[in-house]
């Protein structure tokens, strides 16, 4: 039982299948204190990959993410939680013993302090004997960091309200970043905890920092999102891309000039290039070992860097140029003429044929992240024209053929029950994003009628109408004046994946 005076919490730990994450269990296993209600274990591994064996004396549940990044994979965890508070662990953490108690005691003093979340004080070995090479500088940061997700707990219901974590962000870094400026902008406080971990050193290679480049691509997506400052609003200074940018013109001015024939032009150029490669290949040195092999490192690597990370931003900045500071995150589906044909109290699982293109639409909004549920009327349960088990069978025969999907949400009654979920209702809509752990704000629904849309919006979600033979010449005015209206549903679909980028 978790202590009286300690609010409930969950333990969700995203991984790729590291041994690091049986060290980690095994350290939790060995804690004193109020234990968490659940321990999730979020194998981001692809799904291809074999189950995850995982065998602890923890209330552990092992789900899988798909390996879509840990953004994804926080966001899985979280949302099959219930508690008051999540507390995000790196499998490759170490928690310091008093840990848990140190937890308990952390999420008490957010609680009093009315706070959104709470960060634990992370540890970086040093090496001894020597300076920290330049890779090594790159994880010791971390220790400096704000808002690092490595050992950060967040309130569920603040996780709700932001929408979680950016999944748009498919490494590592970024994503705390965002989601702790995200809380923070809407008046909330992120307290310093007395909580302990150390974060090991990450192995490097030859190529490590220049493979670290691609997250260029992820400060194209910060910027549209939180603008030109966005750095100094997570505490971090300028960065190099400036610089990098002048590295790469010169390189390219004396490449072009050279094959023109402007040889004076191109000897300035790579003149140029020269000395703002050595430039910044002196200063990565001169703050490491000062080692002959470093230096060679070093002069190859600040030659790629430049080029690779300009190239990296420009990548980001297309990819990103239209995207959304707060995409839908979730597709809410009416059953009957939008994911399945129409037949009139549909008992028989025999009947249940999907939609033309449906199955290949809900695929992409599937691999694109997004939560899927299904919110239907079916109202020939009380008129005593289907039983509970047929419709059942039904469903399970969508679920076949067209899942899965991540909620389902029912009404069996019917016009003159006075019930508040039957469409056009918003029950059934806040019920959904309830289930998902989105703000309704944050979902979409697909219809066919002026009941879904009308439902939606009551409910603050956003809507799209598919119209069929049977959809009223006025819902479809009304929906263009108050949603959109799109022909079929791998259109409604197209719609929402420009939204989602």
């Amino acid at each position: 039982m978790t202590d009286a005076k300690t609010a409930s919490f969950a333990i969700v730990i995203p991984t790729i299948g590291r041994e690091s994450l049986y060290r980690l269990l095994s350290a939790l296993e060995a804690e004193h204190g109020p234990p968490p209600e659940t321990v999730v274990v979020v194998d981001d591994r692809p799904l291809g990959a074999p189950a995850l064996p995982v065998d602890s004396s923890l209330p552990v549940t092992v789900l899988r993410s798909g390996g879509r990044g840990p953004a994804a994979a926080r966001n899985t965890g979280w949302r099959a939680t219930n508690t008051r508070w999540v507390c995000f662990v790196d499998d490759d953490v170490v928690p310091q013993p008093g840990w848990l108690a140190a937890l308990a005691a952390d999420l008490r003093g957010a609680d009093a302090a009315g706070a959104a979340g709470t960060q634990a004080v992370i540890e970086v070995p040093a090496v001894d004997g020597r300076r920290a090479t330049d890779d090594e500088k790159r994880t010791q940061r971390l220790a400096d960091a704000r808002w690092i997700t490595a050992d950060m707990a967040y309130r569920r219901d603040v996780l709700v309200a932001v929408g979680g974590f950016d999944e748009r962000f498919p490494r590592a870094y970024r994503e705390d970043s965002d989601i702790a400026l995200r809380i923070t902008l809407q008046d909330n406080v992120i307290t310093q905890g007395a909580r302990r971990s150390t974060h090991p050193v990450a192995r490097a290679s030859l190529m490590s920092s220049v493979r670290a480049q691609i997250g260029n691509r992820d400060n194209a997506l910060m910027r549209r999102k939180h603008g030109r400052r966005w750095r100094s609003a997570v505490g971090e200074g300028r960065g190099r891309l400036p610089a990098h940018t002048a590295t790469t013109a010169a390189a390219a001015a004396a490449a072009l000039t050279a094959l023109t024939g402007h040889r004076r032009t191109a000897a300035a150029a790579a003149g140029a290039w020269a000395a703002l490669t050595v430039e910044f290949a002196a200063r990565r040195w001169l703050a490491g070992p000062r080692t002959v092999s470093e230096a060679g490192r070093m002069l190859l690597t600040s030659a790629l860097i430049p080029p690779v990370a300009v190239y990296h931003r420009v990548r980001g900045e297309l990819a990103f140029r239209g995207a959304r500071r707060d995409p839908p995150l979730a597709v809410l589906l009416d059953r009957d003429d939008t994911i399945i044909e129409d037949g009139p109290y549909l008992n028989d699982p025999a009947g249940v044929r999907p939609m033309p293109g449906a199955v290949g639409a809900l695929s992409r909004l599937r691999d694109r992240g997004l939560l899927l549920a299904v919110v239907t009327n079916q109202s020939g349960v009380a008129k005593g024209l289907i039983t509970d088990d047929q419709l059942t069978a039904v469903n399970a025969r969508v679920d076949a053929e067209l899942g899965p999907f991540d909620s389902w949400q029912i009404c069996v009654h019917d016009n003159g029950d006075g019930c508040g979920c039957r469409k056009p209702a918003p029950g059934m809509v806040q019920a959904a994003a309830e289930a998902l752990g989105v703000d309704p704000a944050r979902c979409v629904m697909i219809g066919d009628t002026g009941g879904d849309v009308n439902a939606a919006l009551s409910a603050n979600a956003d809507a799209v109408l598919v119209p069929t033979d049977r959809t009223l010449p006025q819902e479809i005015t009304e929906a263009r004046r108050r949603a959109r209206v799109a022909a079929t549903l791998v259109d409604a679909v197209d719609l929402i994946l420009r939204d989602a980028r």
